[in-house]
């Protein structure tokens, strides 16, 4: 039985260019106790013990075309609190995102390396 989310894993091909827009745009700090690896990497820590982890390896998937909005691609949905607020931090950092097409409180953008982002603004 699945019990929650651990980590979301992101291939990124240059880590400063995603660290600036995971910790920059997004507000992620990293987590200095990540393990050696045989590649660059960082972890940020996310709320009860999630994660995700910016790995810099060559993208199995590079020249494939992915769609524009990101809810009709594979992506992770992450908890927010204000989603009026990231949207701004994504415009302000010329970041195309998109709200959800269902009407939800939710948008989407792409990192760097077009990895497709969900963002739900958590409930009061």
């Amino acid at each position: 039985m699945i019990l929650g989310v651990h980590h979301a894993t992101f291939l990124c091909r240059d880590l400063a260019r995603s660290r600036a827009f995971y910790e920059g745009v997004l507000g992620l700090h990293s987590d200095p106790a990540r393990p050696q690896m045989s590649f660059d990497g960082v972890w940020y820590n996310l709320a009860h013990g999630q994660q995700i982890h910016l790995m810099q390896l060559p993208d199995p998937g590079a020249g494939l075309t992915r769609p524009a909005h990101g809810g009709r691609d594979r992506h992770v949905a992450f908890v927010v609190s204000n989603l009026a607020d990231l949207k701004h931090a994504l415009e302000a950092a010329a970041i195309t995102c998109r709200m959800s097409q269902s009407g939800r409180r939710a948008l989407f953008c792409h990192d760097p390396d077009q990895n497709a982002l969900e963002f739900i603004e958590a409930m009061a």
